[in-house]
């Protein structure tokens, strides 16, 4: 396996220099053209790349990826080599480069990526994480009327964390914009900054995913305000899925499944042996990002995240519908996005239920 860390400015530059076109062709660059075999199927590519975030709710692509579960079922022939991202948007632009085939990504940049490319450049495979996100507060703060004037972090303006703020603080009454004013503040920056504002007092609060709201609770004395799976029907909703270059996976039917396949290899060990998931991950983030996660955190944020292979289709259609409302993003048709034929197949094989497209 092969780590490519510094792809993403290489593509974004790119990107840039060959505009938009480059965006709606969606061609990959690792995946060579197929040759048919004598049977008429395309031949399995050399090389497979595969995208994520070096973070908690991308454990089943890190795990899969030290844990061998990936390369075991895709087999020795494939070389899996990976691109790892701070950000969904250079996530897809990779993927509309050509730099990746198959991505783990959150629902806000997957939707905008869909719509983007008019969706033609990438489809949902698989979901990989679900739950994992609060608003996490500092004393004083116990009811939502003490939010009056707060100021809240939120990741980045219209990713995932940042909309469901936004959603729920206009539901409960209060006005927000995107240049920090209104009744609540709120101001968009990286997870590491709110931690640190949280702990000076700088900020008020902060959305976040895990493992930092859990971090902020242990680190900064905040305590958990909302907690968004109390949010939704069925106390889940969507927070990673996977998604697949359209060419790659036209190209290369075979090979996603084979993928797939590794994906609930993964998701079977993380669940049998999570302290063991936990050690490796916490190992491969440090050897990625430079900095360790702490075992107990990290187990502690783990109990608020949901690891599935269901995409939890109906809960990113709603995610869109917020930021549309609230003049984040366009409308957009998500019809067509999900490909989970795939998907069904493996988990059929193994004697469990079907995933749905809505």
């Amino acid at each position: 396996m092969r780590t490519r860390p510094s792809l993403a400015t290489a593509l974004l530059a790119t990107a840039l220099l060959t505009g938009g076109a480059l965006a709606l062709t969606a061609c990959s660059g690792t995946a060579a053209p197929a040759a048919d075999s004598p049977s008429g199927e395309p031949e399995a590519p050399e090389s497979l790349t595969i995208g994520f975030f070096p973070n908690l709710t991308h454990a089943p692509a890190i795990v899969g990826l030290a844990g061998g579960e990936f390369q075991a079922a895709l087999g020795d022939g494939i070389e899996i080599e990976t691109a790892t991202f701070n950000s969904g948007t250079e996530e897809i632009e990779a993927l509309f480069a050509g730099g990746i085939d198959i991505g783990f990504i959150g629902p806000s940049p997957t939707v905008t990526g869909w719509q983007k490319s008019r969706g033609e450049a990438l489809h949902v495979i698989a979901g990989a994480a679900a739950n994992g996100a609060a608003l996490v507060v500092r004393d004083g703060i116990d009811t939502v009327e003490d939010l009056d004037g707060a100021t809240i972090a939120t990741p980045s303006l219209g990713n995932t964390q940042d909309i469901a703020a936004r959603h729920w603080l206009q539901e409960q009454g209060y006005a927000t914009d995107t240049s920090g004013g209104g009744d609540v503040k709120l101001q968009p920056q990286d997870n590491a900054t709110a931690l640190t504002a949280l702990q000076v007092g700088s900020i008020d609060g902060a959305w976040v995913p895990e493992p930092w709201a859990t971090r902020m609770v242990l680190e900064a004395g905040a305590h958990v305000l909302v907690d968004e799976p109390e949010l939704w029907e069925g106390g889940r909703f969507v927070t990673t899925n996977v998604i697949v270059s359209t060419e790659f996976l036209e190209r290369y039917p075979s090979t996603v499944r084979a993928f797939l396949d590794g994906l609930l290899d993964t998701l079977e060990s993380m669940e049998s042996d999570p302290a063991a998931a936990q050690a490796l991950l916490a190992e491969e983030i440090g050897r990625i990002s430079g900095s360790t996660p702490k075992v107990d955190q990290l187990a502690a944020a783990w109990e608020n995240v949901v690891f599935t292979a269901d995409p939890l289709a109906a809960t990113l259609e709603i995610q869109a519908q917020h930021a549309v409302d609230l003049e984040l993003l366009d409308p957009v048709d998500l019809d067509g996005l999900y490909e989970l034929d795939l998907l069904n197949e493996a988990l059929a094989a193994r004697g469990e239920p079907a995933v749905s497209a809505r």
